[in-house]
C-alpha cells in the first residue's frame, strides 16, 4: 500500500513529541546530584521523584486520555499535553523543596499521558501495516534521543549557569528545567496544525466517528479512579460477583503494599519527609502509589468488562498480548532502573561533571539508541514477512536475552573510557526489543482499540517498570552506602523471567492475531 502524502511530516512531529516527552521526564536523572546537594535527600526519595511520582498520574490520566485518543482529535489532544507538561517542567525551576518537586513530576505526568496512544494511534492512520515496523523504529529512535539529549542539555545548562551566574539564587538545575521547558510550545502549535486522518482506514476498518468522547473519557476516568470506581459500579448495575470481586482485589492489594513496606522499611530505613508540613515514610508513599495504581489497573479490566465487552474481549482473550504486555512491563523496570541512575554512578565513579557526563553519556545515548532501533525495526519486518506472528518475536528475545549478560561486564568497567566502549554495545543490544514488540502489540486489537490498549500497556510499565524500576536501584544503593553499580545490576534479575515469556509469546502470537476478528465479533463487536 502506498504511503499517503503528509505521512512522514506527521511522524516528524509525533516522533520529536516523543523525544521531548523523554527529555522533560528524564532530565532529573543528570541534575540528581546537585538536587540531592541542595534539598538535602537520599537516592530513594529521587527514585520516588524519577518514577513513583510520575508514575501515578502518568498511569491513571493515560487511561482517560488514551480513550479521548480514540475519539477525538489526536493532533489537538497532543497539542495541548504537551504544552502543559512543558509548563509543569518549567516549574520545577521554582521548587525549594521535595514536595514542589513532587508537583511539577505530578504536573509532567499528567501531561505526557496522551502522548503515546494519541501519537502512535495517529501514525498508524497515516502508514500501512507492513510499514510499520519502521514507524515504530523511528518513535522508539526518538526516545533515544530525548534520553540522550536530556544529559546533554540537563548538564550543560546547569554547569554553564552555576559557572556564568554563581551568585544567583536561581540555581543551575532549576535552569536547566526552564531550558527544557521551552522548545514544547513551539512543537505544540506544529501539532495543533497537523491534518487528522481517517481513523482505520490504512487497515481496511472504516471507524464510524465518535459523538462524544469526552463524556466517554470522563467515564473511563470515573470508572478506574479508587473511590469513584465504585459509583460507575452502582450506575451499570453491577451484580454482586462484581462487588464481591472488586473488594476482594482491593484487599489483597492492600496486603501485599503492607508486606512491601514492611519489608522495604527493615532492609532500607529512611528519614521521613516533609510534605506540606507532615511526616511522611518515603516507603508508605512509594508503596500506597504502586497500590494505588495496580486498583486502577484492575478497575479499568473491570470496566471495560461491563462498558465496551468486545474491547474487554480482544485484550483480554489473547494469551499473546497479555504476555507482550508483562514482557514489556518488566524490560521497562530494568531500563528505568538502568538510565535513572547510571548518570549519577559515572558523576561519583570516574569523578565527572555533569557537562562531561551529559555529553558523552548523552550522546552515546541518543546515537546508539537511534541506531538500535532503525536496526530492528526493519529488521524485524523482514524477518517477519519469513516467519510471520514469531519473527518480531525472536528478534525481541535476542535483545532482551543478551543485553543482561552484556550489563555485568559494563558496570565492571575500571575506567570511565572502558565504560563508555562498553556501554556502546549494550545500548545497540538493549534498545532493540521497542519496534518489533510494540509492532506485535498493536496488531492484537482493532483500530478502534488502539488507544485503550496502549493506556492499559503504559498503566502496567508505568506502575511496574518505572515506578518500582528506580525505586529498588535508589533503595538498594542506600543499604549498600551509596554504591551504584551494584545496585543498578541488581535490577536484572526479572531477565530470566522475561526470557521464559518470550519463548512462549513465540509459539502462541500468530495463532491470536488471527483469531482478533472472530474474537471481536463474538463478544458483539458490528465488524
Amino acid at each position: 500500500m502506498r504511503v499517503p502524502a503528509g505521512a512522514k511530516y506527521a511522524l516528524a512531529l509525533v516522533a520529536l513529541t516523543n523525544a521531548l516527552s523523554l527529555l522533560d521526564r528524564n532530565i532529573l536523572a543528570i541534575l540528581a546530584p546537585q538536587i540531592k546537594d541542595d534539598l538535602g535527600i537520599g537516592n530513594a526519595e529521587m527514585g520516588l521523584l524519577y518514577g513513583t511520582v510520575f508514575a501515578l498520574f502518568y498511569a491513571l490520566f493515560s487511561l482517560p486520555l488514551g480513550r479521548l485518543a480514540d475519539g477525538w482529535f489526536r493532533n489537538r489532544l497532543l497539542a495541548i499535553s504537551l504544552a502543559f507538561w512543558s509548563l509543569a517542567t518549567g516549574f520545577a525551576a521554582f521548587a525549594s523543596g521535595f514536595a514542589m518537586l513532587a508537583l511539577s513530576r505530578l504536573g509532567v505526568g499528567i501531561g505526557e499521558a496522551a502522548t503515546q496512544p494519541a501519537g502512535t494511534s495517529l501514525v498508524y492512520d497515516y502508514w500501512p501495516r507492513e510499514r510499520r515496523g519502521f514507524v515504530m523504529a523511528v518513535l522508539a529512535a526518538a526516545i533515544a534521543v530525548g534520553l540522550g539529549g536530556s544529559s546533554i542539555l540537563g548538564g550543560y545548562a546547569a554547569d554553564w549557569w552555576n559557572q556564568t551566574q554563581p551568585g544567583s539564587s536561581l540555581r543551575g538545575w532549576q535552569f536547566a528545567f526552564l531550558v527544557a521547558a521551552a522548545p514544547g510550545f513551539l512543537l505544540a502549535i506544529l501539532l495543533w496544525r497537523l491534518r487528522e486522518p481517517a481513523r482505520g482506514v490504512m487497515d481496511g476498518i472504516p471507524t464510524a466517528h465518535d459523538r462524544a468522547p469526552f463524556r466517554a473519557s470522563a467515564a473511563v476516568l470515573g470508572s478506574v479512579t479508587p473511590g469513584l470506581n465504585w459509583i460507575s459500579l452502582y450506575g451499570r448495575k453491577a451484580s454482586a460477583r462484581q462487588w464481591l470481586l472488586n473488594i476482594a482485589v482491593l484487599l489483597l492489594i492492600v496486603a501485599a503494599m503492607v508486606a512491601a513496606t514492611w519489608a522495604a522499611q527493615r532492609f532500607s530505613p529512611r528519614p521521613p519527609l516533609e510534605i506540606g508540613g507532615l511526616a511522611l515514610d518515603p516507603h508508605v508513599l512509594q508503596w500506597s502509589v504502586v497500590g494505588f495504581g495496580l486498583f486502577v489497573i484492575f478497575n479499568l479490566l473491570q470496566g471495560l468488562s461491563l462498558a465496551d465487552k468486545p474491547a474487554f474481549a480482544v485484550i483480554s482473550r489473547s494469551p499473546a498480548l497479555m504476555m507482550a504486555m508483562s514482557i514489556g512491563a518488566l524490560q521497562t523496570m530494568i531500563n528505568y532502573g538502568v538510565m535513572g541512575f547510571t548518570p549519577s554512578f559515572l558523576m561519583k565513579e570516574f569523578a565527572l561533571s555533569p557537562t562531561e557526563v551529559g555529553l558523552k553519556f548523552g550522546l552515546l545515548s541518543a546515537g546508539i539508541g537511534i541506531v538500535g532501533p532503525m536496526i530492528t525495526g526493519p529488521l524485524s519486518d523482514r524477518i517477519n514477512r519469513r516467519f510471520p506472528g514469531s519473527g518480531r518475536i525472536w528478534v525481541t528475545l535476542f535483545s532482551l536475552g543478551l543485553s543482561p549478560l552484556i550489563a555485568l561486564w559494563v558496570y565492571a568497567a575500571e575506567d570511565a573510557a572502558s565504560f563508555y566502549g562498553r556501554f556502546l554495545l549494550y545500548s545497540i543490544v538493549l534498545t532493540g526489543w521497542l519496534p518489533p514488540l510494540y509492532a506485535v502489540m498493536y496488531d492484537q486489537v482493532l483500530p478502534r482499540m488502539r488507544g485503550v490498549m496502549t493506556s492499559l500497556y503504559l498503566m502496567l510499565t508505568t506502575i511496574l517498570g518505572l515506578g518500582i524500576g528506580p525505586y529498588l536501584v535508589g533503595m538498594i544503593a542506600d543499604a549498600k552506602g551509596g554504591r551504584l553499580a551494584p545496585a543498578i545490576l541488581s535490577i536484572n534479575w526479572v531477565a530470566p523471567v522475561i526470557v521464559v515469556l518470550l519463548i512462549l509469546l513465540a509459539r502462541r502470537v500468530r495463532r491470536d492475531e488471527a483469531g482478533l476478528i472472530e474474537r471481536a465479533r463474538a463478544a458483539g463487536e458490528a465488524i
